[in-house]
């Protein structure tokens, strides 16, 4: 049995029109590979520019959680393992999933994961996670 962390926050990046669903499937799937039940997160963390896309906002909402958003600039500044420079030309930082996660958190525990698309190819969300800070 795996003993997961008390409470995580998770980091939450997006392409437009992403669905609820898309980002509860793989938000399910990284607690899961963490040890933690849904009762752990303790909120989604993602950039201002996705803060009120209503897939996230509606994930939010069914996993009964904050939606804390923050500025590029503040994620621009959080050191993380995985950074893009598209995802910089797009929002303004190189990382959402994981900076956002750990600038609402603190321990990195999963790094940013990609959702599968329904191709197979590359989905439309990211998630990281870390222990809630």
């Amino acid at each position: 049995m795996t003993c997961g962390p008390d409470r995580v926050v998770g980091g939450v990046g997006a392409r437009a029109g992403v669905t609820a669903d898309e980002v509860l499937s793989l938000v399910r799937e990284v607690l899961a590979e963490a040890g933690a039940g849904p009762g752990a997160l303790a909120a989604l963390a993602t950039v201002d520019a996705k803060g009120r896309e209503p897939g996230i906002v509606r994930a939010a909402a069914l996993l009964g959680v904050p939606l804390v958003t923050y500025p590029a600039a503040r994620l621009a500044a959080v050191p993380v393992p995985h950074p893009s420079e598209g995802v910089r030309g797009a929002v303004g930082t190189p990382s959402v999933a994981e900076a956002a996660a750990l600038a609402a958190g603190g321990e990195l525990l999963v790094p940013k994961r990609t959702a599968r698309g329904a191709d197979g190819g590359r989905g439309r969300v990211t998630f990281a996670l870390a222990r809630a800070g």
